[in-house]
């Protein structure tokens, strides 16, 4: 009865997933700005627990924090500065383009359906927000296609999770893509440094697509990117003369018989998240390629674990 009156928008978070996750955390590898002390290191320096460096004592200094070994060494008075810990600030981009409306038959089941890719996007989101939300981290959400059509603002309140939630299950894929300006829109929005996870099938010309991605680094943000691709847009495994239609522009489709471009087909693809792949390691942004023929509890614990192994 409980589980029958249950909000829609809280279907998205299943509970064996965030059994699988509950224990790991999203650690900020880099320096990120935040206001609430935590795990994450901060660019502002304070009086924490990890040491940074000495500077002058100067006078309305606590005298508490003079290092009286570099006094005696020195005949000078300074004072010990520290690393101070912050929370995370992070903002979800979900990808809600038409060509995220795809739902192969290879794709892996939950709640009784296939999932398409952008149903396999809001449950990667949906879990990650409630992971960010209970270690006390602030994440927003933005949601688009060829523009921003929403943008959640950062909280770390856990009704803010709601609020995340219930926007994810209410949004439904549109039209056309165009990622690159829209990363660049939110790299001059997001104004503290952060995390920033994409969520994306990064269906968009590779060269801008990447200098999009430098922006965010530009801006001194950590970026996670979840390339989210259906087995069959991998493995193109189809068999007769068929139609294939673009689902962001209803006009475009062509007939083929799909074993002539195979092998064509599946070079091409292969070069795409090649590119894709290097370029995001060549700015050290964390890339994570994802087939929705997997469950995605397990990829998401998987990705954590190893994220978290790194880490420390």
């Amino acid at each position: 009865m409980e589980q029958a009156n249950q909000p829609e928008y809280m279907q998205l978070l299943d509970p064996t997933v965030l059994a699988k996750i509950h224990r790991l955390e999203l650690i900020a590898r880099g320096v990120v700005e935040g206001f609430v002390a935590g795990r994450h290191k901060s660019p502002f320096k304070g009086f924490s627990v990890e040491f940074a460096e000495h500077r002058q004592y100067t006078p309305g200094d606590c005298i508490r924090d003079l290092d009286w070994r570099v006094y005696g060494k020195s005949d000078r008075y300074y004072v010990k500065q520290y690393i101070e810990e912050t929370n995370l600030r992070s903002v979800i981009l979900l990808d809600a383009s038409g060509s995220m409306k795809y739902t192969g038959a290879a794709a892996a089941r939950h709640n009784g359906r296939r999932l398409s890719k952008f149903y396999y996007g809001q449950y990667l989101a949906a879990s990650l927000a409630h992971l960010m939300i209970h270690q006390q981290d602030a994440v927003g959400l933005v949601t688009f296609d060829t523009e921003i059509r929403r943008y959640i603002p950062a909280r770390s309140r856990v009704n803010h999770l709601r609020v995340v939630l219930q926007e994810l299950c209410e949004t439904v894929p549109g039209e056309e893509t165009s990622l690159a300006p829209i990363f660049h829109d939110i790299a001059e929005r997001a104004h503290r440094r952060g995390l920033i996870v994409i969520i994306s099938d990064l269906f968009d010309d590779v060269d801008e697509l990447l200098a999009a991605l430098h922006h965010f680094r530009y801006r001194k943000h950590e970026v996670l990117v979840l390339h989210v691709m259906a087995e069959e847009e991998l493995t193109f495994p189809f068999e007769q003369w068929s139609d294939f239609r673009n689902l962001e522009i209803t006009e475009h489709h062509v007939q083929l018989d799909p074993r002539s471009i195979r092998a064509a087909y599946v070079e091409e693809v292969r070069k795409f998240i090649d590119r894709i792949q290097m370029g995001c390691g060549q700015m050290s942004i964390d890339y994570v390629q994802l087939s929705t023929r997997q469950d995605f509890g397990v990829a998401l614990a998987y990705y954590l674990a190893r994220r978290k192994s790194r880490t420390k």
